[in-house]
């Protein structure tokens, strides 16, 4: 699934009515988390079906296409299902209940198959539902004459701070060519660095949020003084919208390139498999080091929460996943345990403290970066864990690790030693 964006440029009165649609789409979605939260034995099928009464019992909610309002009850359930989902795998910590939604800078409604209508030129989207917007000039790169009106499978208009756009959800698999570079490379993200190879390659951090800061707090002070509900302080605080807006837009930029670099250079990618969440916890606990050594350690994580999320490792790894599926790169996510204190030389385990920069191995002799050390470790885990395809004698593949039978080998020698 592509999805295609596009800047609406319309009248301020048209920006009135998209804003009455997505007003209307988060009352609907609540009411469906409302009606969920009196009767829980419904389903996803009872919310559908509730979003008619809706229509009946609000005349604005009547003027919301009827799919839009299916899309909305569909994010009721989504989140619903979520919560039952973890609840189910007994995740530990918050469980995820679903809340409602609040009156935002932020927000959007969906459509699906009708309540809007493209151009001939496909230059022009027209919403046609009961709030009468009107039509839209867009302005964007993509080009959506390469793809059939049939493919387009939603389609959602997104209020930022910075204006309205158009997303298209184009039922279209993406897959592209490339040459095999016969390369393999273990990375260890890092704050210092943002991550270091098992080349010892190193990529710096672009801390965008940090240069960002002082320019943050000078906006957020002077809204602070502002009067509650006056136009001065509606101002301020679109300025201080659009400033975070700016510094999101600059760190998926840079986890975007980045990301795409590392797999068009590699055939395998190996890297840690982190749990973000758990180390940018602001309460006092067993959380995984920083340098994802294993032992949990009692920390007062608030003093890198905020480092942790402006480097967006998350963020980073999931476009490494995406690319890895476009162009056929195979990728590695690892446990993170002891990748930092063992020696990739001779795989002793050397503690060290996390103020400890050199790995320094008292046997072997071996000294190296802690990083480069690190991801040395994080690639042959892949490796091992990736193992290889072999083709035996009677043309089956057999997935084995290193050093170990093949079951179906196994099982035909004992055959035959029964011969």
């Amino acid at each position: 699934m592509l999805v295609l964006e596009a800047k609406l440029e319309g009248a301020n009165e048209q920006y009135g009515k998209l804003d009455e649609a997505i007003r209307t789409a988060r009352f609907v979605r609540n009411s469906c988390l409302r009606y969920w939260m009196d009767n829980k034995s419904i389903d996803k099928y009872d919310l559908s079906a509730y979003c008619a009464v809706l229509a009946k019992e609000f005349e604005f909610a009547k003027n919301l296409n009827s799919m839009a309002r299916q899309a909305s009850a569909e994010r009721a359930w989504s989140a619903i299902a979520r919560f039952y989902d973890n609840c189910k795998k007994n995740k530990p910590g918050k469980k995820g209940y679903p809340r409602f939604k609040k009156e935002q800078t932020h927000g959007s409604v969906e459509y699906k198959t009708t309540g809007w209508k493209l151009s001939e030129d496909r230059r022009y989207v027209t919403f046609t539902d009961g709030f009468e917007a009107g039509t839209f000039k867009m302005w964007g790169t993509r080009d959506l004459h390469f793809y059939r009106l049939k493919q387009i499978k939603r389609v959602r208009v997104v209020r930022r701070a910075d204006g309205y756009y158009v997303q298209f959800c184009v039922d279209q698999e993406r897959l592209e060519k490339r040459e095999p570079t016969l390369k393999t490379v273990g990375i260890d993200v890092g704050l210092n660095h943002f991550y270091t190879d098992s080349d010892g390659q190193i990529v710096a951090n672009p801390r965008h949020l940090r240069k960002s800061e002082k320019s943050l707090k000078r906006l957020q002070r002077r809204l602070s003084k502002t009067k509650k509900g006056s136009k001065n302080r509606a101002k301020f605080r679109n300025k201080l919208a659009r400033k975070h807006l700016k510094v999101s837009r600059q760190r998926k930029d840079f986890a975007i390139k980045t990301a795409r670099c590392v797999v068009m250079s590699n055939d395998l990618v190996a890297y840690e498999d982190l749990k973000v969440r758990n180390m940018v916890s602001q309460r006092v606990g067993r959380v995984p080091r920083l340098e994802a050594t294993g032992e949990p350690v009692r920390v007062r994580n608030r003093r890198l929460a905020k480092s942790i999320s402006d480097a967006a490792w998350t963020q980073f790894r999931e476009w490494v996943e995406y690319y890895g599926k476009v162009f056929g790169v195979v990728t590695v996510a690892v446990p993170p345990h002891y990748t930092s204190q063992n020696c990739s030389n001779c795989g002793k385990t050397v503690k060290k403290s996390l103020s400890t920069r050199t790995h320094n191995c008292p046997h072997c002799g071996h000294i190296q970066d802690r990083d480069h050390n690190a991801a040395r470790n994080i690639l042959e885990k892949a490796l091992r864990t990736a193992g290889h395809v072999g083709t035996n004698a009677s043309g089956e593949n057999d997935l084995c690790l290193d050093g170990e039978t093949p079951p179906s080998k196994s099982a035909r020698g004992k055959r035959n030693s029964k011969k």
